[in-house]
């Protein structure tokens, strides 16, 4: 077992309890800090520590840093709706960038060393160059990227002023579930493309509508970096890992596949995993939709041990599939 522990916020969440399992599996101690507004008890590894509490609670989080020996947090928790992010921006600027603020200070408080921070390809708003560089201009178009890129702007100035360092992970599109089925994607009214379609191949929608045909690509319909979520959790070990090796560095690393795949090419993979045929609907293009998202993910590979163990688009498909089918038994229970 290592030094110290890895206070993981969100971590009863999609993507947090991905990383709670890789944490895990490398020997690390985890504690889990979550209000369960929109994660599940039951998705947290028995292994780790359960704790629920809102991560701007900075009594309740500087009593877990404190308990626990905490030397890294991994910041999951916050809201993730695009859309959402539009209607409702202040919503988005209390849950992502001024929570997020009251959790650095606790960590500088309570001494953390490390902060990994899990961002968003929101930041960079409509790219002007595809595949997508760290240093490409950072322009959101919605309130959702910028409340993220406003923690990462944080970040950046707490690590000059404190001992404190931090990696900033830029997801692209993740999708599937954990492979030995422990968890998954379990929000309801969940907006990620595969999810839906596997939901529609389950029964549990009636079709899949595809936003926009008309766009600059081989098919004419949005194309993206889709990267598995076990991919990504590991990703995050061994940011950590990079983190403590050199404690005066920070980054801020891509994190995708470097190829993309049209709506199309996805509707498809789930059609030959399923055997099924998915009811698509041709709707209009939302507002603010990029033509293409696909990483240069050049940086991460560089700085990283990390080489991806998933991808396949129809592996993304099939452990998507089998966790929903999984959550259907789950509510049948």
């Amino acid at each position: 077992m290592r030094e110290g522990s890895v206070l993981v916020t969100g971590g009863a969440g999609y993507i947090g309890s991905h990383a709670v399992l890789a944490l895990l599996d490398a020997g690390w101690r985890v504690v889990v800090v979550d209000n369960l507004v929109t994660g599940f008890a039951w998705a947290v590894d028995p292994r780790a520590t359960l704790v629920q509490a809102a991560i701007e609670d900075e009594a309740a989080v500087r009593a877990v840093m404190r308990e626990h020996a905490v030397l890294a947090v991994m910041h999951f928790a916050g809201s993730v709706v695009v859309p959402e992010s539009v209607a409702d921006p202040l919503k988005y600027y209390r849950n992502n960038t001024a929570a997020s603020r009251s959790l650095i200070e606790s960590a500088v408080a309570c001494g953390v060393k490390h902060f990994i921070f899990s961002s968003t390809a929101a930041t960079y708003g409509i790219p002007d160059q595809v595949p997508i560089r760290e240093d490409s201009p950072k322009a959101p178009i919605n309130p959702y990227g910028m409340s993220k890129l406003m923690t990462e702007i944080m970040l950046k100035d707490v690590a000059a002023a404190h001992p404190i360092n931090y990696c900033a992970l830029r997801y692209f599109n993740v999708a599937g579930a954990d492979p030995q089925g422990r968890s998954g994607q379990s929000t309801a009214g969940a907006t990620h493309l595969i999810k839906v379609a596997v939901e529609a191949a389950t029964g549990k929608r009636s079709h899949v509508s595809v936003f926009g045909t008309d766009f600059a690509t081989e098919d004419g319909t949005g194309v993206r970096d889709y990267i598995h979520v076990s991919d990504l959790a590991a990703a995050h070990v061994h940011a950590l890992d990079l983190l403590i090796a050199e404690p005066g560095e920070s980054r801020t690393l891509n994190c995708g596949y470097g190829r993309g795949y049209s709506v199309n090419q996805v509707l498809d993979a789930v059609d030959r995993v399923t055997n099924l045929k998915i009811d698509r609907r041709m709707e209009g293009r939302r507002p603010g939709d990029p033509d293409a998202l696909v990483a240069d993910n050049r940086a991460i590979l560089a700085a990283l041990p990390w080489r991806p163990q998933h991808d396949d688009l129809d592996r993304i498909v099939a452990d998507a599939l089998a966790w929903e089918r999984a959550l259907a038994e789950r509510a049948q229970g």
